[in-house]
């Protein structure tokens, strides 16, 4: 496939990584985590700005400036083009927008929940709460809603409550993957050993078909980073859906050198990760917080 290109880039990224390790033997120990593999690495274009996206905020923008429209109608209007600016990337244009709908329309659910992913984006874990409890409190089932409050919650250290979210969103499709994987990653933070069994449970009812359960396989050790990576390009078929199995992938493959102590290793995946432009994905929007939670800990490790 011509979009595929090997990432001699990449090779050197890793390589400088490894160097700057402050120890020799981590060195050592964390090299044979990336080397393994990054032959095999690929990458492909990253996703472009829609430019039905740009044309659809243009008209919307228009819409709400001069149409005589209800408030109501308005706040419509204004959380369509907030999740279009979100689907592009700019998150503060999206941010306003929800929380102006909001204030013309306060039982509007979905801005809530959009409001909470990105107060936890931010770090700002009260604020999250408080928007996905409000979502809840209008809607009980709105399944997605416990998704992101159970994210919020994992990143706000708090996986004992996330682990609650996470199960009552995997009852709903106890065959997703994704919903496995999220609650797999919480109950790991509260018993590593126990969460492993658990997948293993769980990952029964996965259809072997769904590329997805390879992640599941990489973290159960049935397969190896290198076996992953290979897999990748199985049974794709466009650079748009390369380009949003690579951003799941690579955010999956952060996740998985993080449990192992592979913190250089892990930070290149999630920058990965974020060189799709897969805005709308959910890896896409946490691997920056994931970035940014490392950047903590070393300065906070680093300081006298």
């Amino acid at each position: 496939m011509h979009s595929l290109l090997k990432i001699t880039l990449l090779t050197l990224l890793l390589t400088s990584t490894l160097l700057t390790q402050g120890c020799a033997s981590r060195q050592s120990q964390e090299g044979n985590a990336p080397f393994a593999i990054m032959n095999n690495l690929v990458i492909a274009e990253p996703l472009a700005i829609n430019f039905k996206s740009e044309i659809a905020i243009a008209r919307l923008s228009e819409v709400i400036n001069r149409a005589q429209i209800s408030n109501e109608q308005r706040a419509q209007l204004f959380y369509d083009r907030g999740v279009l600016y979100d689907s592009v990337g700019l998150r503060s244009l999206a941010r306003f927008d929800f929380s102006h709908a909001l204030q013309l329309k306060p039982n509007l659910i979905d801005a809530y929940n959009f409001l909470g992913i990105h107060y936890t984006q931010l770090q700002e874990f009260a604020q999250a709460y408080e928007k996905f409890d409000s979502a809840l409190e209008l809607a009980p089932e709105h399944e997605y809603a416990y998704l992101n409050r159970g994210i919020a919650l994992y990143y706000g250290s708090r996986p004992e409550l996330a682990s609650l979210d996470f199960k009552a969103f995997h009852q709903q499709q106890q065959d997703d993957p994704y919903r496995l994987l999220w609650l797999y990653l919480t109950e790991y933070e509260i018993d590593p050993l126990a969460a492993k069994y658990s997948l293993k449970q769980r990952a029964e009812q996965v259809d072997d078909a769904t590329w997805a359960k390879q992640v599941i396989q990489l973290y159960l050790g049935e397969i190896s980073q290198g076996e992953f990576v290979n897999g990748l390009t199985k049974n794709v078929r466009s650079n748009k859906e390369l380009t949003e199995r690579l951003c799941e992938a690579y955010f999956y493959l952060g996740k998985y050198n993080q449990t192992l102590g592979y913190r250089g290793s892990a930070a290149n995946f999630f920058k990965l990760a974020l060189s799709t432009n897969v805005y709308e994905f959910v890896e896409h929007r946490y691997a920056k917080l994931e970035l940014d939670l490392m950047r903590t800990t070393t300065a906070t490790k680093t300081q006298p």
